[in-house]
Parts: C-alpha cells; structure tokens; sequence
C-alpha cells in the first residue's frame, strides 16, 4: 500500500520533489500537494518579465494540471495547511478538512519582509513575491504612475526593471553604497547601475528610508536626510524571510529557518523540509538551484536509497531588463588571492576572476554572461587553471583550445 505523503507547499521546490520522485519512485507514495494560492505551481523567477508584459500567466506555469493528474497527485489549492499535528500525524488545512501523512514535506518557502515603516500600511505600499502582487503593480506602471521601489537586491532590480518596462516612472532607493552588495564587487556594480539607468530607472543609493507618507493611500517616501520622493505607490523588495510560523507551532526546531540535517530531516524523522524555509548548517539558501539540489536528494532518500545534501555554492546568474549579470563563489580577493580583470565599461562589459592557489575561486560577469556555466563548473570542481589563465576571460571556447 502506498504510504501517504503530504507536501505544505506547491511552489518550485515542491514542484521539483515530485517530479524527481515521478522518476525514482512513482507509485510508491500516495502524494498530497497543499498550496495557497489558487492556481498551479508557477515559476516566481518569471514574474519580472510577467511584469513587463514580456509573456503572460501561461508562460510561467511549472506543469500542466495533466501533468500533476498522471502522477497521481491530489493537489489542495487554494486552502492553506493551518496545524501540524506530529502526534497523529496529520495536517489540518485552513477550511477543516484533516489529511493524514506517513511522511511530511514542508516547502512553505519564505514571505517578504516589511519593516515597520511609519505609514507601512498605506494603500499602495506593495510587496513583490506572486502574481497578485504583479497584477497590482502593472496597473500602476501601465498608467505611467510614479513608483519607488525599496531594495537594490535582485529582487529589488527585477522588480524596477519590469515596471519600468511597463511604462512606470520608477526611482530604486538602496540603503547601501553599492547594487546588489552580496553578488558584486563596486566596479561591477557601478555597471549594472548605468545600465539599469540606460533602461529608465533613476537609482539612488546611500539612501535610508524613514517612512511613507500619505492620506487615504501612499503619496511619498521620506528618507532619513529629509528628502521626499513623490509615489504614487511604493514597492518593498528589500528581502524575504523563511516561511516558519507551521514548523514552530508544531514544535520543530526552528532558528532563521527550518532546521534539517544532511537527509533533509527535522528533528522529527518523518517531517523533512527543503527550499527557502530549509536551514542547513546554518545557511538558508533564497535561490532556486539550491533547493532543486534538496529535491533531488529527499526524491532519492524517500525512494529507499542513500543520498546527504552537503550544501550548494552560491551562484546567481539573472538577466535584468537585458542586462546579464552572473556571480560565484568569492567576488573579492582577499588575503592570498589574485584578481584577472576584463573590461569595457563603454560597452557595459565587466568580467573579474579570484583565483586562489592556482584554481578559480569565483567570478563576476556583468553584461555578457557567455561561459557562466563554464566558470561555475570550474569553481566547483577545484581544478588547477595555470594553463588556462591567459584565456579564462574570453570564454570556454578558448580555453578548451589551450587545453587542447
């Protein structure tokens, strides 16, 4: 008899567990998928040409509802999971309905942050995570609204440059000296900055937000310094946070996310979680390829076989309004490590490498992101790269014919 299987969560990571168990181990779990929102998993890394109007609804959908139907899978739409109860081992979902599990899956995912802003529950003040939230937003942008976005992450970035796409006069406020501060060193984002003027977004940075401000809805922004900034609406991007709130009623073991170990387990050996909401020696991963890693190892240990997660190397790797921007591993060079540099900063072109004993330790790649893939495996597999230093930064092609 198949064993109940219950996933609280339908988004990406979700999406790609059953789809790896499809493969390993269809028909040995009877699988439930609980979600929120009411419609099918989607791709959230599409909505910033959603937002742009460059593809619509269709165009991000993960799978066919066909598709979910020849797995066997009961999906539960629509209706949130509202408790976990470990000792019955059963999941209460928002509208009462009780479903029983063998094992549970948690990929809740994560929710954005709001800081408490004075006027942060102005109409108009948005967040930029699913498609109701594109919706909103492209209706401003379409009329030509002034619109200030809050965070110059990637988030942040997709979001102006979809509205800006979309027709709105957007200015993006970043509390720090530089965009994108995680991913890229300051040449690199001095680039992306240009660029990202270059496409109609007025970028402002050093710059701290001390609240909205506004009558019956949002009217303006007021920085720490004093300055005002007229919105007609204000979109906050400046991060998101595990989704934890069921895993800590439940009384898992919860810090900034989910506790898991190498198999992907709670502290409760038939409760597993992957995604954003996983915390994996001490690290919560808000990307996409870490938590298909996860998927894949949970998809084989659900199917009876080893597997352990050992934890994935950051690489980001977007493309903002047309602007390609890849980074891994180290972006600076710290004691010990040397720097080759490739730059045309006319053509918008930015390409650094940190090498370290000999071998690729990371690398930044703004507006052209041939060879991304390349790089990455070369950081990953620790090779030795003497012999290809004198042509890392043109491209694989090169490189293989040194090699060669």
């Amino acid at each position: 008899m198949a064993e109940p299987l219950v996933i609280i969560g339908k988004g990406m990571a979700a999406t790609r567990l059953v789809d790896e168990l499809g493969q390993r181990a269809l028909g040995r779990h009877a699988v439930a998928v609980i979600g929120a929102e009411p419609r099918l998993a989607y791709n959230r890394v599409l909505l910033s040409p959603l937002l742009a109007g460059e593809i619509d609804e269709r165009d991000i959908e993960l799978k066919p509802a066909a598709w979910w139907r020849a797995r066997g899978v009961s999906t539960f739409y629509g209706r949130a999971a509202s408790a976990i109860d470990r000792a019955s081992k059963t999941v209460t979902l928002e509208d009462g309905l009780t479903l029983s599990y063998g094992k549970l899956v948690l990929a809740t995912g994560s929710k954005p942050l709001k800081p408490p802003f004075s006027g942060g529950d102005l109409p108009g003040v948005l967040t930029f995570r699913d498609t109701a939230d594109v919706e909103a937003m492209r209706a401003y942008a379409e009329r030509g609204a002034r619109i200030v976005v809050i965070g110059g992450g990637l988030l942040g970035l997709e979001a102006a440059a979809g509205l800006a796409r979309a027709g709105g006069k957007v200015t993006l406020l970043h509390l720090v000296d530089r965009l994108m501060e995680r991913q890229l060193d300051a040449e690199g984002a001095a680039i992306l900055s240009d660029a990202m003027a270059a496409r109609g977004v007025t970028v402002r940075l050093n710059s701290a937000t001390k609240g909205f401000l506004g009558g019956g809805k949002v009217e303006g922004v007021e920085l720490q310094d004093g300055a005002v900034i007229p919105a007609d609406v204000v979109v906050l991007a400046i991060g998101v946070r595990p989704n934890v709130d069921l895993a800590k009623a439940a009384g898992l073991g919860v810090d900034r996310g989910i506790l898991v170990d190498d198999g992907l387990a709670t502290d409760d050996s038939n409760i597993f979680a992957i995604g954003e909401c996983a915390q994996h020696r001490g690290q919560v991963y808000g990307l996409v390829e870490p938590a298909y890693e996860q998927a894949r190892v949970l998809a084989a240990r659900l199917a009876g076989h080893e597997a352990a997660y050992a934890g994935s190397l950051l690489a980001t790797n977007l493309k903002v309004s047309g602007v390609g921007v890849f980074s891994a591993g180290e972006f600076e060079a710290g004691e010990g490590a040397e720097t080759i540099l490739l730059r045309d900063p006319a053509a918008g072109l930015y390409r650094k490498f940190v090498l370290r004993e000999g071998r690729l330790a990371g690398c930044i790649l703004v507006g052209d992101t041939q060879g991304a893939l390349f790089y990455l495996d070369l950081i990953r597999s620790g090779q030795d790269i003497t012999s290809l230093r004198a042509d890392l930064p043109f491209g694989e092609s090169y490189c293989v014919r040194e090699a060669a």
